[in-house]
């Protein structure tokens, strides 16, 4: 359950952002299952690939203290855009797009917390 609430969380600031800036946008005639499928391969790739591009981009990570995270953020977003109907317009309108992301997505699981829907049942 708490799979499908992150799911449906992450699709609902995909969407918000598309909607909120126009640099990230869903290709014309995406659905509700277009988003759902973005926030699934975002949530992947999040999962997967991020983890080692930190690793390799440790150095210069450390050298900016800590601000070439927000690039690695844009670039997650721009590959999830590569393979659904996401579109970025380019690295900048992605890291501008992945912080607006983290902030909607934020305020989203704030929401959910507070209602009590991300609690764990015993």
């Amino acid at each position: 359950m708490n799979f499908l609430l992150n799911l449906f969380v992450s699709a609902l600031a995909l969407y918000a952002v598309s909607q909120l800036y126009s640099g990230v946008h869903f290709a014309p005639g995406a659905g509700a299952l277009d988003i759902a499928l973005a926030a699934l391969v975002l949530g992947l790739v999040n999962a997967l690939i991020r983890p080692v591009l930190g690793l390799l981009s440790l150095p210069i990570t450390l050298l900016t203290l800590g601000l070439f995270a927000l690039v690695l953020n844009g670039l997650m977003l721009w590959l999830t855009a590569q393979f659904t109907a996401l579109d970025v317009d380019g690295l900048g309108a992605a890291v501008v797009g992945a912080l607006l992301l983290s902030a909607v997505t934020w305020v989203l699981n704030a929401v959910t917390g507070a209602l009590g829907a991300g609690r764990e049942h015993r």
